[in-house]
């Protein structure tokens, strides 16, 4: 009889373009015998895959780390806090390894020398799709590695390197791997998903018997020949993304493009390196919502941006009320160690007034968002259930991304199940949710 497997504990940090890293870790760990473990005592060794974009991000992972530490004493450093060893080291000499973000190969290998495997072909099976860390009905889709925009508030292309995209026919063999093992919705990922095969000159490539090209719109009409949800994120606002609105329209992929404008203003985004004409980008809004009504737009800010003035803040304001965005997440900005907002030489925004521009925001677009779902009251819309309930279940709607979003709390004389994705008329909406009843 053989020997126990040796366990593994894992703590993924970050955000969904990590998770998949941690994915593909586990993946590569259960094929060759690991055990995974929520638990760090008892464990053989213990993965810490970082995030190192904000201070207060490195601050939970270092915690993480220190935790694991005291609990295990053999610990495995991964992620974007990997790439700058230099502070892990410093605070934790003690950790076993560290490497940067989607070094697989050097992962594994750290782990191969803190606890060799012990292979059992009858025993370390994985399904063909691999691991997943989401729910069975949904899954991320990462498409490209790295960025060319060089953002003066983000550090990424430092820790990630530029932009390496994945050919077209690889994405969607794993694509179709997903949904023939049962997943419902692809969220697809990237640093910037509408540079997608830019750095490929779109090269094409061959998936089943044709061949594909390794471009933004061709990537998701492909993917949404494939029978699942097809949710768009990270999308920066290139004019070509204006040619996959019609797709939209048609209901090939879903009405929802989540785009980080990060500011209004012309002088902060100058500022912050990004294009500062909004009034060709309001005037793109309105000609996307002509074309696809029913299209959800989501999308993030920075307040408090270096330099950023009352007058600034007040035209973010005006911008937000014209633009009429349905999902909007902000935060207040902070200055990350090696980001060249450090070094513009502009006046810093007091923390108390950096506080204040973010409650004005929030409420500003609570109201923004509590008109535009009170729209939604009386119509029948596709929800897919996330947690079934007896008599109330959870859902999203195509306009809601898992766990950045809304949901849709629906009620039912008869059983749903997670992954079901069913028809429900609207009862009523609060400034972030959908009620209704399955008919």
């Amino acid at each position: 009889m053989s020997s126990a497997a040796p366990r593994i504990s894992f703590v993924s940090l970050g955000c969904p373009k990590a998770l998949v890293d941690s994915e593909r870790i586990i993946t590569r760990l259960r094929a060759e015998g690991y055990e995974l473990t929520k638990n760090h005592e008892g464990a053989d060794a213990v993965i810490v895959n970082t995030c190192g974009f904000l201070d207060s991000a490195k601050a939970e992972s270092l915690d993480a780390i220190g935790k694991a530490l005291s609990e295990n004493g053999k610990v495995i450093v991964t992620g974007c806090m990997g790439a700058e060893p230099e502070q892990i080291r410093e605070a934790y000499p003690a950790v076993a390894s560290i490497t940067g973000p989607q070094a697989y190969e050097s992962v594994m290998k750290a782990v191969h020398e803190a606890v060799p495997p012990k292979h059992d072909p009858f025993l370390d099976l994985v399904p063909e799709q691999g691991i997943r860390l989401t729910p069975r009905h949904y899954a991320y889709l990462k498409i490209s590695e790295g960025c060319n925009n060089r953002c003066t508030f983000c550090i990424i292309p430092k820790l990630r390197g530029d932009l390496v995209s994945r050919p077209a026919g690889d994405v969607l063999r794993e694509a179709e791997k997903l949904v023939g093992a049962g997943v419902k919705e692809l969220l697809v990922i990237s640093q910037d998903t509408s540079a997608y095969g830019v750095d490929l000159k779109y090269a094409e490539s061959a998936f089943n018997d044709k061949m594909v090209r390794a471009k933004f719109v061709d990537l998701a009409r492909d993917l949404g020949s494939l029978g699942a949800w097809v949710r768009l994120h990270y999308v920066y606002p290139y004019p070509h993304v204006d040619d996959v609105i019609p797709l939209m329209a048609e209901g090939i992929v879903l009405p929802y493009l989540d785009i980080p404008f990060q500011h209004a203003s012309p002088s902060v985004l100058k500022a912050m390196k990004r294009p500062g004409n909004q009034e060709k980008t309001l005037d793109r809004i309105k000609a996307w919502r002509q074309i696809c009504p029913d299209l959800t737009l989501r999308s993030t800010f920075i307040v408090g941006f270096p330099g950023e003035t009352e007058e600034d803040f007040e035209f973010l304001l005006d911008w937000l009320k014209e633009a009429k965005l349905d999902r909007v997440g902000a935060f207040k900005y902070e200055p990350v160690k090696g980001a060249p907002s450090n070094d513009l030489g502009l006046p810093q925004v007091p923390d108390d007034v950096k506080q204040s521009r973010y409650d004005r925001f929030m409420a500003t677009q609570q109201a923004i968002s509590t008109s535009r779902l009170k729209t939604k009251v009386g119509q029948r819309i596709k929800v897919i259930i996330d947690e079934s309930g007896p008599t109330v279940s959870r859902g999203r709607s195509q306009g809601d991304a898992p766990e950045i979003d809304g949901a849709v709390h629906v009620g039912s004389r008869r059983p749903l199940r997670a992954g079901d994705i069913v028809t429900v008329k609207i009862e009523r909406a609060d400034a972030y949710d959908l009620f209704g009843m399955a008919v």
